[in-house]
């Protein structure tokens, strides 16, 4: 019997196009490779400075030298939702210094008007149509909630 190759998460070109998007915006010094100094621009420029020991355990997650192909591989598992929730979360929880489960509208569009591969107005008018907002807040619980395929109905 021949041995079976790995499982592969199938991507959507839309997923594969967004983390292309993802990857450049990270890969700071456009050598076609995400290292220290790309993660530290990349959260310098959002406004944080985490230890060079959070740095090195994100980059411990790949094997070698995390190239767009590793990238794919990493990432590929958690767009297609299989990254726990609590992960998503902590991912969002970054940008709300309050830990109230929102981040204000306007600060995070300013963060994707301004940071790395900068989204055009139109391209945050086509995210904004399915964000879950409350009040001009961007619900991210209620996005970890859509990320994961769950609905209302689930949860009742």
């Amino acid at each position: 019997m021949a041995e079976e190759a790995p499982k592969r998460v199938k991507l959507s070109q839309r997923q594969m196009q967004e983390l292309k998007e993802a990857f450049t915006m990270i890969d700071q010094d456009r050598d076609g490779f995400i290292g220290m100094e790309d993660l530290k621009d990349m959260f310098s420029s959002l406004g944080r400075v985490p230890s060079d020991e959070d740095l090195k355990g994100m980059l411990k997650e790949c094997p070698g030298q995390l190239n767009f192909t590793s990238f794919l591989t990493l990432f590929g598992d958690k767009v297609s939702g299989t990254d726990p929730e609590g992960t998503l979360r902590n991912a969002f929880c970054m940008f709300d210094e309050d830990n109230q489960g929102f981040i204000p509208e306007d600060y995070l569009k300013d963060l994707l008007e301004n940071m790395g591969d900068n989204f055009t107005k139109e391209e945050i008018k086509n995210v904004w149509k399915d964000a879950p907002l409350d009040n001009k807040k961007f619900d991210y619980n209620a996005m970890v909630d859509i990320i994961k395929g769950k609905s209302k109905e689930d949860e009742e």
